[in-house]
């Protein structure tokens, strides 16, 4: 059986892109599972869908090279989830709010340490930091 791998991106669907089945197809063409973790699209205009996607490595790759082919401009989310360690004073707020336990506060040091691969981009750190440490660039 081959080894599984989920990997969490970003799709930015060009205005005529977004009335376009593209994520159906990635399930029926390709065998992928999807988990929409954020989504923001406006008819005619454009899209951004950040998923995390879930199937073999072969069908991962034949699945990105399906969206790239058609237009859609792919980012690895990692990319765009930031935290800018000037602004941090490890107050902590973020890790009380996080639901995936991206951050950890260390009792001994009390620093907060943040681990991007667990986040979802679901925004609540940024609203609950008060020095504005959390970055989201999509």
């Amino acid at each position: 059986m081959a080894a599984m791998v989920s990997k969490r991106i970003v799709l930015r669907f060009p205005r005529r892109l977004v009335d376009r089945p593209i994520v159906s197809r990635l399930v029926r063409d390709y065998n992928l599972d999807f988990n929409i973790l954020k989504a923001s699209v406006t008819p005619d205009e454009e899209g951004l869908l950040v998923l995390e996607l879930t199937g073999t490595q072969k069908d991962y790759d034949k699945g990105i090279l399906f969206l790239t082919e058609t237009g859609v401009n792919i980012q690895a989310l990692s990319q765009d989830v930031t935290r800018n360690e000037e602004r941090c004073t490890s107050c902590g707020a973020c890790v009380t709010i996080c639901p995936t336990g991206a951050f950890t506060l260390d009792p001994a040091t009390r620093q907060v340490y943040f681990v991007n691969e667990k986040c979802m981009a679901c925004e609540l750190c940024i609203m609950a930091c008060p020095p504005r440490a959390m970055e989201l660039h999509f």
